[in-house]
């Protein structure tokens, strides 16, 4: 059998559990004499990422071979192509689709906003079985993180899905209304590990300290306990506000995350899994037991199950509700209630000075943990795929909507829709709104128009409906004044959104339409209206280079088109056409004039994630104009940069576009 396994994220080496759960299933199927395939990614592209990537694989004895941006190497059987410097993951994983031509795709919600499923399902001939790790990355019941019809109607297309506990599987079956089954898809590592769990072992063992992990418990037991030593492991979830805040407790060291788990429990007393989220499995729990350590672990989800019915399940309050935002490792922000540690302090101290307690723990442990190994097999999830691939491929007529479109119906669509976007009326600040399920409201740079974003419209229609903002003096407004100044300017869009702020959105802006998204995000937060998921700022510096701005005097015409000849993608024949200057000009300089008097006063940052473009070439935005957006967010920030300078937009249309479908999926509902 062919297998493919959409694996959006780090396949190896990687220390998630997750990742390495998939990579070891992955590597029992090729020893079972199938040929394997995986696509994977790094979490940063870059040239500095893919060294150290490098690196990594090179320190494990693994060579790769590296090409535009694509490391290709084999690891126990298993063929591996990881994106290193290339962005465009879908069409990426469509060209091995394509050309591998695989029986199955395996899915995982590694991937939650179904960049990949997507794809897969719209395979001609391979099934497509989804892999559900957690139930907080499904669009669906009170575990989700951000929950969408749309995406469950897609889930439903694929031909089997699989939980990783019998917790998962239920949950599935309960609110999504979709057949789960439960299979071991969580392997352990060949062969039987040595018992190095001791009762003078240094430490009490923390792995993947974050909000949704319980580090409050953790930091509250290194408070209440200091004659204990703690260990924190920094994996995916770690944020720079959750390192300082270990950083900052004496008793707590920060270790870093080992590929053979034998060196971090040889050092580790008893392990703490105080999660405050619905864990579906958790596999550092039976690797633990496995060794002979005890764990004290959260009463939630799949964790009883991972216990395997050894002593020391305690009460959490567990996490009810996500901030419609993610951190800047991409992980949703929750809602963390307060939490009960006394249980925690008292099993904790009894764990760790009663000794034969410690032992009569160890043994059960280690016992349980052996028992249920010994029984642990990839041949379930193989006939699971056996059958799968024996019967027809699930609702393979049943596209996505857009596709279900004749050609010429899409074409009467995309023309209706720009006749419609034509018929703006005087006044008419976002022309041919509709209601969506999620939309992208654009500001123009300088003397902008609605004609660059409406190109946007169709490629963009499965992820957002793309909604350009209309400013006086231009298109069918040219008859209106454009306004310059800032203020006014900001307090009419504002009164213009407010009707349209019931459903999701986010907001994009190029130069000065980035100044704009962004006051226009902080008036909005000023007055507790809804907020975009995301702010998408191009080609414009961070405000804080216009904190105690002196404004210029402005510029003569020729100055000023002097200044037009120096931003590549402003058309030469516009430049040298006088009537049409004639038509632009007044609207260009309105605007210019506008945004050379925004001065920026300082004030909280936005608790929404805040993407940051820019060409690599702009003469005006640096890299370290873009990097300062950082100091805005509380949320996620990311930034990217693409070939051409201040107008890149014009130039790597189709590489921005792949961008903000990727973007945007992470937060769209």
């Amino acid at each position: 059998m062919r297998i493919l396994l959409a694996h959006n994220s780090l396949y190896y080496p990687s220390h998630g559990g997750g990742d390495k759960s998939n990579r070891i299933l992955m590597e029992a199927l090729a020893e079972r004499g199938h040929e394997i395939q995986v696509v994977a990614r790094l979490g940063e592209f870059s040239e500095a990422a893919e060294a150290r990537f490098l690196a990594a694989l090179d320190g494990r004895n693994t060579q790769a071979e590296v090409n535009a941006g694509v490391a290709r190497f084999s690891h126990n059987g298993v063929r591996v192509e990881t994106l290193t410097r290339n962005p465009q993951m879908r069409a990426a994983f469509a060209a091995v689709v394509r050309d591998f031509d695989p029986d199955v795709i395996l899915t995982s919600t590694d991937d939650p906003a179904q960049l990949l499923f997507e794809i897969a399902v719209n395979a001609p001939r391979a099934r497509v079985v989804h892999l559900v790790r957690a139930t907080i990355a499904v669009p669906f019941g009170p575990d989700s993180s951000m929950q969408s019809e749309r995406r469950t109607g897609l889930l439903r297309r694929a031909d089997a899905i699989v939980g990783v506990s019998e917790y998962v599987a239920r949950y599935i079956r309960e609110y999504g209304r979709m057949p789960a089954v439960h299979v071991p898809i969580s392997l352990m590592e060949p062969g039987e590990p040595p018992a190095v769990g001791r009762f003078d072992n240094s430490h009490v063992t923390f792995g993947n300290p974050c909000a949704v992990k319980g580090i409050d418990i953790f930091l509250g037991l290194a408070r209440c306990l200091p004659n204990l030593q703690f260990a924190a492991v920094p994996t995916w979830g770690t944020n720079q506000y959750d390192l300082s805040r270990l950083q900052s407790q004496p008793n707590i060291s920060i270790v870093p995350p080992v590929d053979n788990m034998d060196e971090l429990f040889a050092q580790t007393r008893v392990l703490l899994v105080p999660s405050v989220w619905a864990e579906a499995r958790s596999r550092i729990v039976p690797e633990a037991m496995l060794r002979g350590v005890p764990v004290m672990a959260s009463n939630i989800g799949g964790i009883p199950e991972a216990k395997l019915g050894v002593p020391y399940l305690l009460p959490v309050n567990p996490i009810r509700g996500y901030k419609p935002a993610v951190d800047e490792n991409m992980v949703p922000v929750a809602e963390v209630p307060p939490q009960d540690i006394e249980p925690w302090v008292a099993a904790l101290r009894r764990l760790t000075t009663d000794e034969s307690h410690w032992l009569a723990i160890s043994s059960a442990s280690r016992q349980a943990a052996l028992d249920y190994v010994h029984n642990l097999s990839v041949e379930p999830f193989e006939r699971v795929l056996d059958a799968v691939v024996a019967r027809p491929k699930q609702m393979a007529a049943a596209a996505p909507r857009r596709n279900a479109l004749t050609a010429e119906k899409r074409r009467l669509l995309a023309i209706r829709m720009k006749q419609r976007a034509g018929r703006a009326s005087a006044g008419e600040w976002f022309p041919g709104i509709e209601p969506a399920p999620f939309r992208l409201f654009c500001f123009p740079h300088a003397g902008g128009g609605t004609l660059q974003y409406r190109s946007w419209r169709e490629p963009l229609i499965d992820v957002a409906a793309v909604v350009p903002a209309l400013l006086p003096g231009r298109e069918q407004r040219i008859r209106e004044p454009a306004i310059d100044d800032f203020a006014s300017l900001i307090q009419k869009l504002y009164e213009a959104i407010l009707p349209h702020l019931s459903e999701p959105f986010a907001f994009f802006g190029h130069s000065m339409g980035a100044a704009l998204a962004f006051e226009l995000s902080r008036l909005l937060r000023s007055h507790s209206h809804p907020m975009p998921r995301a702010l998408i700022v191009s080609a414009a510096r961070a405000p804080q280079f216009r904190e105690h701005w002196t404004p210029p005097a402005d510029p003569s015409d020729l100055e000023f088109l002097d200044e037009l000849r120096r931003l590549d993608g402003v058309p030469d024949e516009l430049l040298e056409h006088e009537e049409a200057l004639r038509v632009v000009l007044p609207a260009l300089k309105a605007d210019a004039r506008l945004y050379r008097r925004y001065i920026y006063r300082p004030g909280p940052p936005l608790g929404i994630p805040i993407f940051a473009y820019r060409g690599r070439t702009d003469p005006n935005v640096r890299p370290e104009h873009a990097a300062r957006w950082r100091e805005q967010t509380t949320a996620a920030f990311k930034e990217r940069e693409f070939d051409g300078g201040h107008f890149y937009l014009q130039t790597c249309r189709d590489e921005l576009l792949t961008a903000l479908r990727d973007d945007l999926s992470t937060v769209t509902p």
